[in-house]
């Protein structure tokens, strides 16, 4: 395998509410595969931070992604991460937040429009609403990329999975050709990673997230890094998906994608 397929920066431990393996057993089935290295990024939704606890649960996972790091050096990278969910909707405490710990990588991204579930509970759309929530969607992740305090930018079309897997509803999304341009030149502009999320191709929608094409034309506009991320929340499927992440950047133009220690970027060849 590739060297740039041993490497998987969004992972999920028992930590996040929808996790279900420790960060030692998932680091013990990192290992088995040969993996080179990890980010365990464990949820941290902003908009709900209080209600749901997260101060108690990101406070655990920090502590056990250290254990973890300790009992596997020499053996496998582990990265500390966070996946802080909706930052933009309480800037304060988001900033709070990032500074609590000495994360190596930081994720940003959004799963739910302000005042609403996470796009995952919501049970139908008419195609109608889903272009609707698909552009407001973008303009939230437009408002996260101008904050810009994180190190990377998770799966940018998020919204797409429910709309198929519930209705099966398919989104042109060269409608938000405008809106992903400007998007994805921010993000250039301000030298943050867009993430290939792999998650897809497990689910009914069988994508990346983006798919090669927003991959290109990210690159096309100025964009330096890539991470990859199985996004996986079982051990089994860490780095699921990674060689056709692989694929995307390479047709998209990258030679590398990166990891990050210490917010640094990494970059592993491609090839």
């Amino acid at each position: 395998m590739n060297n740039s397929c041993l490497i998987d920066t969004h992972i999920h431990s028992d930590n996040s509410p929808d996790g279900h393996h420790s960060c030692m057993f998932l680091c013990e089935q990192a290992t088995e595969q040969g993996m080179r290295a990890i980010a365990i990024t464990d949820h941290c939704e902003t908009d709900t931070y209080r209600e749901d606890n997260y101060e108690r649960s990101t406070m655990q996972s920090y502590l056990e992604i250290l254990k973890a790091k300790t009992s596997f050096t020499g053996k496998l990278i582990v990265l500390r991460g966070i996946e802080l969910g909706q930052a933009a909707y309480d800037l304060p405490l988001a900033e709070k937040i990032i500074q609590m710990q000495e994360y190596d990588i930081i994720i940003g991204s959004i799963h739910n429009l302000r005042g609403r579930q996470d796009f995952y509970f919501m049970e139908s759309f008419t195609e109608q609403e889903a272009y609707f929530i698909m552009s407001e969607y973008l303009k939230e992740l437009l408002i996260l990329t101008d904050w810009g305090k994180f190190d990377t930018l998770a799966h940018i079309t998020y919204p797409l999975r429910y709309f198929y897997a519930r209705n099966q509803i398919h989104i042109d999304m060269s409608r938000y050709k405008k809106e992903t341009d400007e998007l994805l030149a921010l993000l250039a502009e301000k030298e943050k990673a867009l993430e290939i999320n792999t998650a897809g191709l497990r689910q009914p929608i069988h994508a990346l997230s983006p798919e090669k094409e927003l991959v290109r034309r990210f690159h096309e506009l100025g964009g330096k890094y890539i991470t990859f991320g199985s996004d996986a929340h079982y051990a089994e499927d860490i780095a699921k998906g990674l060689p056709e992440a692989r694929e995307a950047a390479l047709f998209a133009g990258f030679d590398c994608c990166v990891f990050y220690q210490n917010h640094h970027p990494m970059e592993i060849p491609l090839n």
